[in-house]
């Protein structure tokens, strides 16, 4: 019997489905090989990916000063947990602290571990530094976040899909509208036992949704005014995604270098991970300044693999790539070009009722309702026609290309995919 190409594909997606948890429901294509914003299936179909592993490839897959370093750290030390010093971890922890602007550094391994870990901190901080009663630590955070699916976090999710039971639920949140800073405000001068305020500065999982300019600059001072730590979530909007080193720098306009202009609103904490790693390996990181990291002790926290060399040596490389190929201002360019070539199809369009986004984090709202296939249906003639993108939330569908895509690269995505849309205008 003569195996094609096809068979080849559904075998492996069998061997997901009968050996693997049922907790994705990923588009029915089987990659094998990427390079750049290109990925290849086991049939040798080229795409673009217009998903960047959810912005941890950022930097393009597989480029090629990240896994030089990967491969060098490998061949060297691997591993020696945090029992013992290594010659990576202080120079990965210097040149992102100096990097971003903080003073410390506290090197975990996923996104989830990071939102844990500056959990504890900010809990931690409250009763040491605040002199909030013991037990009674609350942290503000936002409807319909996305912050990851431990079971802390789950605790604070209001979609159903993420938290239903999974109960009993971790208490200390207080959950606000999001884009409200007159509702943080008073929930914080109601509650004196408030810590922190968590949040994404974008919420890329509900949809690419993008608050008003002036909010992380409110909800900073909010912050500042009340004792209130301000610890932001830039684990997929974070190292240049929305056309800024961070989201939280807003509409900044610099050129080469961070220049923390007066749109930026520092955090009290801040929280980094996917592209942290260039999508070569797991790397996540919190940063804080002395008065707020020193609170945590030897044993209070900790991991393992956190910090190990391999992960410091990526790391190192995913930023050096960011700043040496000017991939913040690259993203802000295409980000303007592609929402504005995208608004000249949806001006005149039935099946798409508006597009939001910052920089290359961008979504389209389709005309239908988040229970009906039809997102899910585009995505899958998107990947017919040589692109790769999921939706969320039922009826939105993310655009998010890895930032080291050129113009006329982008150009030809979005004719992909407006001449796809047109094969569902009604």
């Amino acid at each position: 019997m003569i195996t094609t190409n096809q068979d080849l594909s559904q075998e492996f997606i069998d061997l997901e489905h009968q050996h693997g948890a049922h907790n994705y429901h990923p588009l029915p294509v089987v990659l094998s090989k990427g390079k750049g914003v290109y990925v290849w299936d086991v049939e040798g179909k080229k795409y673009y990916d217009f998903l960047s592993a959810y912005s941890a490839v950022n930097q393009g897959h597989c480029h090629p000063k990240i896994i030089d370093a990967m491969m060098h750290q490998a061949q060297n030390l691997t591993l020696t947990s945090r029992a013992f010093f290594n010659d990576i971890l202080g120079k990965y922890e210097a040149f992102t602290t100096q990097f971003f602007g903080f003073d410390k550094l506290l090197p975990m391994n996923t996104g989830a571990e990071a939102v844990e870990t500056a959990i504890k901190l900010a809990r931690k901080w409250g009763y040491e530094k605040k002199g909030i009663a013991h037990n009674e630590a609350k942290i503000v955070v936002c409807e319909n976040n996305f912050h990851g699916r431990t079971t802390t976090i789950v605790s604070f999710s209001n979609d159903p899909v993420a938290s239903k039971n999974f109960g009993p639920y971790t208490p200390g949140f207080v959950k606000i509208p999001y884009n409200d800073s007159a509702a943080l405000e008073k929930v914080i001068k109601n509650d004196p036992s408030i810590v922190g305020f968590l949040v994404e500065p974008i919420q890329g999982e509900a949809g690419v949704y993008t608050p008003s300019d002036d909010y992380m600059a409110k909800v900073k001072h909010i912050c500042n005014q009340n004792n209130v730590l301000f610890i932001a979530d830039e684990i997929q909007t974070g190292i240049a995604r929305t056309g800024s080193l961070l989201a939280v720098c807003g509409n900044c306009s610099c050129e080469g270098h961070c220049e923390r202009q007066s749109t930026y609103s520092r955090p009290d904490i801040l929280i980094l991970g996917k592209a942290l790693s260039g999508g070569a390996y797991p790397v996540s990181a919190v940063l804080a300044d002395n008065d707020v990291m020193n609170v945590i002790g030897p044993g209070q926290h900790g991991s393992t693999f956190g910090g190990n060399p391999i992960a410091g040596a990526v790391a190192i490389a995913a930023l050096e790539v960011v700043n040496n190929e000017h991939l913040s201002q690259n993203a802000r360019t295409l980000g303007n070009l592609f929402r504005s070539k995208m608004n000249d199809y949806i001006a005149n369009s039935n099946i798409v009722s508006s597009i939001r986004g910052k920089g290359l984090l961008n979504a389209i709202l389709i005309n239908d309702t988040e229970e009906s296939s039809t997102a899910w249906n585009i995505c899958v003639a998107l990947k017919e026609n040589g692109l790769l993108a999921k939706p969320t939330h039922g009826n939105i569908i993310r655009f998010a290309p890895p930032l080291v895509m050129t113009e006329e690269q982008l150009l030809e995505c979005v004719s992909i995919i407006t001449s796809t849309l047109k094969e569902f205008e009604l």
